[in-house]
């Protein structure tokens, strides 16, 4: 029986399997499963600074909607105002005080004041550490990259000094250069890197000529860049690495810890295949360290990074130049009739 047991962020894991931000914290029947099945923990939805202004502003307006009308009426119901954050921090401090393992609050905020004002907020329900969801949409042609990118690691010292918890950052791919981006922040203390973001695109209905969002989970293939930037930030990094997006099966989860990764999270394969199949995922990782005669994930995490190969051309241009060239292999995998 092989040890799977991992520490991230300084917690100590039962393995290397957790649950990434989403709805399904929501449903007390899911996360039991999913404990029972073993995950290893979880990552609580995110709290957007967005949803909350917005919720203010709706019940602002709904309230004062016939404060106009009569200026010889007096209010006799006390004044009611917005919640904030409240909500959020009370389902997050429930799941926190019941789960059977560690639980990491996920933050997305606008502004730095806000992120640190919500991260400190996040940090007294209890929760083990705080992943910090970074994701800047730029909608103004005169911002530079550099701006974004200086913004966003000014952000991530702020609250990395804030807070006494461990901190995280999920990250997009979309930087001139990700590398550089996450040498800063790791050079910053912060303790581990969420590779990467999944952004909701829009999509056009061009029946009803609309935008929509059809609700579609991630493809089995979205951890290939993933599995490309663990693969070259292993061993040059002192932050953790975790894995995300498009990991539905045991064999990716294998993938991406030879490439490098520490931690993978899950999401879609639970809404597709059900809370219990991570516990198959975990039987099949344990069997196929078993028959390669590992003991621990240590033997083998790490082993196809770029650190570890001999070849200094894995992961880089060269690599995909030498696949280029032997292009005529496709036709055996999908004959011309």
């Amino acid at each position: 029986m092989a040890d799977l047991s991992t520490t991230y962020m300084g917690i100590k894991l039962k393995n290397p399997i957790i649950l990434g931000a989403s709805n399904l914290v929501t449903k007390p029947e899911v996360v039991k499963e999913l404990e029972e099945a073993g995950i290893a923990a979880i990552v609580y939805k995110s709290l957007f600074e967005e949803q909350i202004q917005l919720e203010s502003l709706q019940l602002d307006e709904d309230i004062n909607e016939y404060a106009n009308r009569n200026s010889e009426m007096g209010r006799i119901f006390p004044e009611i105002v917005h919640a904030g954050p409240k909500e959020h921090l009370f389902h997050l401090r429930k799941l926190k005080e019941t789960a059977s393992v560690p639980v990491f609050a996920s933050l997305n905020a606008l502004y730095e004041p806000s992120w640190v004002e919500y991260a400190r907020l996040l940090e007294e329900t209890g929760v083990d550490g705080l992943e910090l969801n970074l994701y800047a949409t730029p909608g103004y042609f005169e911002v530079g990259g550099t701006s974004i990118e200086e913004k966003q690691y000014q952000i991530v010292k702020s609250v990395k000094r804030a807070v006494r918890i461990p901190v995280s950052v999920k990250l997009s791919p979309f930087y001139t250069n990700t590398l550089n981006f996450i040498k800063r922040l790791d050079e910053a203390g912060i303790d581990s890197f969420v590779l990467f973001n999944r952004f909701f695109q829009p999509e056009i209905d061009i029946e009803n000529e609309v935008f929509n969002f059809p609700w579609e989970l991630t493809q089995p293939r979205d951890h290939q860049l993933a599995l490309r930037y663990a693969g070259l930030l292993h061993g040059n990094v002192a932050g953790n690495i975790c894995a995300s997006r498009g990991i539905y099966t045991s064999e990716d989860v294998i993938r991406l810890l030879l490439s490098g990764a520490d931690v993978v999270q899950v999401v879609s394969t639970v809404y597709k295949n059900q809370p219990s199949y991570i516990a198959t995922m975990l039987a099949e990782l344990n069997d196929w360290m078993d028959k390669k005669s590992y003991k621990t994930l240590d033997d083998f995490c790490g082993k196809l990074s770029r650190k570890s190969l001999k070849d200094p051309y894995t992961y880089q241009r060269a690599q995909y130049v030498d696949i280029l060239m032997k292009s005529e292999e496709i036709f055996k995998k999908y004959p011309m009739v």
